[in-house]
């Protein structure tokens, strides 16, 4: 078959800026709707009247209070807009499918879709000629093949920050803009429309002299842009006021420095300093509060799983600890009976913390605990093999077991190894205590001794 001896090789542009990779860990606040969404691809907007701090993850917003209908988080969206069937199709003909596409991109999520190529007979296409004269270079475009049949192209498109976006007199930087994919040689193409989320929706709406801002300003996005000489979250400020000409409104007691020491106080207003590092700032309305000042954990802030805010670290999902240094996960104290640390203590941190008298790294030992073997080696045994002193009371005295069976001894933590009068066999098991009863591992392989 002509398609088993197609050898793609597919180009990977390096268009995107390699800043854009980069992953920050500081949560950086930002004024309006457009510059949060532009800030990191994971943060949302909140539009609820009221809140002062409205850009966060959606967890964050969450925990202030924003219920899902005030959230603003577009992540961009695939569209088909021409998707021609092939009705005759031939050996020498290249067929290529959708025939048109377009996109809207939020900066820094990627959205993908499949191109199906139809190749001529025998032809083997090298390598895929994308047409980029109208595109900034802040697009990045990758493909990927999976040939099954035909040919299956995933076509995947992301925009870097709405920043560094470049168009021409009749262009804004949001698009749209046309790109073109073509196999080498071949005059068909795939034509992409790219849109860019560079402004939010709501940023459009604009209810001038709202109430909600004192008559005296604009709410847009649910936050108010005062007029001047009024500022304040609600536009209730007027600046020209000789009482926000005193310096001591900028204090936040009345022996505490100016602007906390990280400012100055500009018409009534702490007007906080800038850092070195672009990315760490003062915030506030005393500029009390930094997104840098947290604790660290293995010279990473918060852990690295965790955003900074105020002095204090906000977790990622499944992560706990001022530090972020915490793991909800319990795999690791998972013992092989499925039980949490056997069921003799609490797993923190992905670690037990074991009852008194219980020790190891899944509470499997208990060195006082002497007697523990014996004390159910004659159920074992009958329960486990049919045999030992207790065989014919069984169902009457050893009910009380919940049992389970490996196949080896290595499958066992600190196993108990006992010998069985019958038949001079060893066993081997584990025996664990919880709230819901006795539980035991036995190993189904007994080690016994050799006949002549």
């Amino acid at each position: 078959m002509a398609l088993k001896a197609l050898r793609l090789l597919l180009l990977l542009l390096p268009l995107l800026l390699p800043s854009w990779a980069e992953h920050e860990t500081f949560l950086k606040p930002a004024s309006n709707c457009n510059e949060c969404i532009q800030s990191d691809p994971q943060f949302a907007w909140c539009t609820a009247p009221g809140l002062k701090r409205r850009c966060h993850t959606v967890k964050g917003l969450r925990s202030a209070g924003c219920t899902t209908h005030y959230m603003y988080n577009p992540q961009g969206s695939v569209q088909i807009t021409r998707n021609d069937s092939s009705t005759q199709p031939t050996a020498e003909t290249l067929y290529l499918q959708p025939q048109e596409v377009t996109l809207h991109l939020r900066p820094g999520v990627s959205q993908s879709f499949p191109l199906s190529i139809n190749m001529p007979k025998d032809h083997i296409i090298t390598e895929l000629n994308m047409d980029t004269s109208p595109m900034p270079a802040a697009f990045n475009i990758t493909f990927s093949s999976i040939i099954n049949g035909n040919m299956l192209v995933e076509v995947k498109v992301g925009s870097a920050h709405c920043s560094t976006m470049i168009g021409d007199l009749n262009q804004n930087r949001k698009g749209p803009w046309s790109v073109h994919l073509a196999p080498r040689g071949f005059p068909q193409n795939v034509k992409l429309v790219i849109n860019v989320e560079c402004e939010c929706d709501c940023a459009r709406t604009r209810e001038e002299n709202s109430p909600a801002c004192s008559s005296h300003g604009a709410l847009v996005c649910g936050s108010c842009e005062c007029d001047p000489p009024y500022t304040g979250h609600q536009c209730h400020v007027d600046i020209e006021s000789s009482f926000y000409r005193d310096d001591n409104v900028c204090r936040s007691g009345p022996n505490a420095p100016l602007c906390s020491g990280r400012g100055a106080c500009v018409y009534g207003f702490c007007q906080c300093n800038s850092r070195e590092n672009p990315e760490e700032g003062y915030y506030g309305e005393f500029c009390q509060c930094s997104n840098f000042d947290c604790p660290y954990q293995n010279n990473r802030i918060c852990g690295g799983h965790g955003k900074c805010e105020c002095g204090r670290c906000i977790c990622d999902q499944d992560w706990t600890n001022e530090d972020c240094s915490c793991s909800m996960d319990t795999a690791l104290c998972m013992a092989p009976n499925q039980q949490l640390c056997n069921g003799r203590g609490s797993c923190m941190c992905g670690r037990c913390k074991c009852d008194t008298l219980y020790a190891g790294p899944l509470c499997e030992s208990c060195p006082t605990c002497l007697g523990s073997c014996q004390q159910h080696a004659k159920c074992v045994e009958c329960r486990a093999f049919g045999t030992g002193p207790k065989k014919d009371r069984c169902k009457d005295e050893c009910t009380y077991l919940i049992l389970t069976k490996v196949q080896s001894k290595e499958d066992i933590s600190a196993p108990c190894k006992m010998i069985s009068r019958e038949d001079s066999c060893y066993f081997y098991y584990s025996v664990s205590q919880s709230a819901s009863g006795t539980y035991v591992t036995v190993a189904d392989d007994r080690e016994c001794p050799r006949t002549l």
